[in-house]
Order: C-alpha cells, then sequence, then structure tokens
C-alpha cells in the first residue's frame, strides 16, 4: 500500500478481558503498526464491555456506516475475533469493504487483503463460510428427518374446524374476518375449509 492512506482502527474487548487484550494495549499496536507505514488516522472505534456474540455493536455499527461513506481507505485490527463473531460473519464484513474498495489488515494475523496472500485468504474464508452454511443446513435435514421418523409432526399444529359451523354463519352474511373470530381461528383456515366444502359437494 502507497502512504497516504487513510486507515480506520477498530479494537474490543468485553467486561472480563485479559489484560494482554486491553483497548490500551490493542489501540496502541495498531497505531504503532499505522505509525510505521505513515498511515493516517482517520479514525477510532472501540467498543468495550461487548461480546463477540454480540449482533449489534455500537462503534462497530458507526464504523461500517463510516465506510460506506468512504470515510478511510483501509480498516485495521487487532485480531480477526476482535472484528466478527463467526467466519461467515467475518466474510460478510470483508465482502462489504471489497465492494467499497476498503482493504483490511488484522495485526495479529499479519493479514492485509491489498496483498496476494491477503486475498488468497478471503477465498478461502468464502469457502470455510460456505462450508459452515452447508453443514448447518445438513443438520437441519437430518433433525427433521430424525423427528419424522419418530412420528413428531413438523410445522405448524394442525387446527381442526367445524366446517357446517362455517357454512352456516356464511350463509348468514358474515364476512370471513368475523368467522374466524367467531371461531378462534384464522381467516385461512376458515376458507380453506369452506372452499374444500364447496369442492366436496361439486364432486
Amino acid at each position: 500500500m502507497a502512504t497516504g492512506i487513510r486507515v480506520a482502527i477498530y479494537a474490543r474487548v468485553s467486561t472480563n478481558h485479559a489484560g494482554g487484550q486491553s483497548p490500551e494495549m490493542q489501540l496502541r499496536e495498531l497505531k504503532e503498526f499505522c505509525e510505521r507505514r505513515s498511515w493516517t488516522i482517520a479514525g477510532e472505534y472501540t467498543d468495550v464491555g461487548i461480546s463477540g456474540t454480540k449482533e449489534r455493536r455500537p462503534e462497530l455499527d458507526k464504523l461500517m456506516a463510516d465506510a460506506h461513506r468512504r470515510k478511510f481507505d483501509v480498516v485495521a485490527c487487532w485480531k480477526f475475533d476482535r472484528m466478527a463473531r463467526s467466519v461467515s460473519h467475518l466474510l460478510r464484513i470483508l465482502e462489504t469493504f471489497n465492494a467499497l474498495g476498503i482493504n483490511f489488515v488484522s495485526l495479529s494475523e499479519s493479514i492485509d487483503t491489498s496483498t496476494p496472500a491477503g486475498k488468497m485468504v478471503f477465498t478461502v474464508l468464502g469457502a470455510v463460510a460456505e462450508l459452515e452454511r452447508s453443514l448447518i443446513v445438513e443438520r437441519v435435514k437430518a433433525g427433521l428427518k430424525n423427528a419424522r421418523a419418530k412420528g413428531v409432526h413438523i410445522g405448524r399444529p394442525r387446527v381442526s374446524v367445524d366446517v357446517r359451523k362455517v357454512a352456516m354463519l356464511r350463509e348468514q352474511g358474515r364476512s370471513w374476518p368475523q368467522i374466524a373470530e367467531a371461531l378462534g381461528v384464522g381467516v385461512g383456515t376458515v376458507y380453506r375449509a369452506y372452499q374444500n366444502l364447496s369442492k366436496r359437494h361439486r364432486s
């Protein structure tokens, strides 16, 4: 990367962080790294007391918003797991940066997506995330198959409705919502019951 680069540095610690992973330590090392490369720090973003599993992080959300405003050219963090809660989450973040023309640096892993090696890691992460998604799908399918084998009903519980009452109320001029409310079921349920009754009478 050339000089004159604007960089955003991101740090995160949970409430029970170890001393070696304090935000001060992360930021200090990131600043030293940027200084060695003559990069200009365009912003510092630090989430304190927030678990990596949290979907929403105020400072990370702010960083992503500023990325879309192109306020910097590079995002640097101390370690992968400071930035993302999972491989798939990290990949989504990196895909966003890539689309915006923003490079990503992870200090501990020595990853820089502007280099050939960094691009390869990005590709590998994509493959890992795809495998992760495939395994989840397979586990869900296996779970459903096992449940069906045990006689467990999958999906919404079946709702029985007295079709004669539906027909009677309909003949009285009641609307579908009124009939559904009177019978304590959904509008779709009473409508389907009435349609099925009509089909049987026609056949």
